[in-house]
């Protein structure tokens, strides 16, 4: 099975580019590399009905927040501050890292 990579990490701040969020930012919580998807914070709210159980004895209606497709999400680059698409290099050790294409700074240091 191939090794499946996507263009952020988690802890990376992103912007939402289309849907119900559009132009909304979040940190990634978690990536789902697999399925092509990731969960950001405060994005993609669902409500998700939950029974009594003995942690939790009122139950009720839980929102959280649901992966979203990476195709739809673009990195935000820390030093310029503005979504960017990246680029890959190896350096000199053999460490490969990502860039941002606006102002040329890697991201991974």
């Amino acid at each position: 099975m191939p090794v499946i990579k996507l263009h952020v990490r988690k802890g990376d701040k992103v912007k939402v580019l289309s849907g119900k969020d559009k132009d909304k930012k979040g940190k990634v919580l978690k990536t789902f590399p697999s399925e092509k998807k990731v969960l950001v914070e405060g994005v993609n709210i669902i409500k998700k009905h939950a029974r009594p159980t003995q942690k939790v004895p009122q139950g009720g209606i839980r929102e959280m927040e649901a992966p979203v497709n990476s195709s739809k999400i673009m990195l935000i680059c820390p030093s310029c501050q503005q979504p960017t698409r990246i680029f890959r290099r190896a350096l000199t050790d053999g460490k490969r890292v990502r860039g941002c294409k606006k102002c040329g700074e890697f991201i991974d240091k």
